[in-house]
């Protein structure tokens, strides 16, 4: 039987580390691809419009897109973004540049969905004694800390191969 230990060890050894690293890059590319498209995807029906309302109308930075927008309108919006974001990150292996794109929209959404922590009204759980204990709606929201590492990652990996390829990403 082998043990954590040797399992570290074999996993860590020199010639399987970049297996390893590989896994790992795939993993999280193509999870965070996953998870954008089909919560992106989801925006376009009523009961994810409705969900995200609350969140969108206490952001004092994303309230007023109420004024403009109809709740179901700005949900789809919204989940053309997301998806948009979810296909150019997948797109890596053959177009970088783009997927540096969709890294930095991914970013931008997962900033937003962070503020939502501090926006938020009812995100400390009152019956555990308030923050920092959770809500649901609290945990729903911190997982995005992670899906923000995911992105920075997709994004910084990005860039890396676009410059392999001959390609300068740097502003001008």
């Amino acid at each position: 039987m082998t043990t954590i230990k040797e399992a570290i060890v074999v996993a860590t050894s020199e010639s399987n580390e970049t297996k390893v690293n590989a896994v790992a890059g795939a993993v999280t590319r193509y999870g965070l691809v996953l998870v954008i498209g089909w919560i992106g995807l989801m925006k376009f029906t009523a009961y994810e419009a409705y969900g995200i309302e609350p969140l969108v109308a206490n952001s004092p930075f994303m309230a007023w897109l109420y004024d403009i927008f109809s709740v179901t309108t700005f949900s789809a919006l919204l989940g053309v973004l997301e998806v948009g974001a979810a296909v150019l990150i997948a797109v890596k292996p053959w177009w970088p540049t783009a997927s540096a794109v969709g890294s930095v929209v991914a970013v931008g959404l997962f900033v937003a969905t962070i503020s939502f922590l501090f926006t938020t009204p009812g995100i400390g759980e009152e019956a555990a004694g308030g923050f920092p204990m959770l809500s649901t709606s609290g945990q729903f929201l911190i997982k995005d800390v992670v899906l923000l590492g995911a992105a920075l990652w997709t994004l910084a990996d990005s860039v890396r191969a676009a410059r392999v390829n001959g390609v300068s990403l740097a502003a001008r």
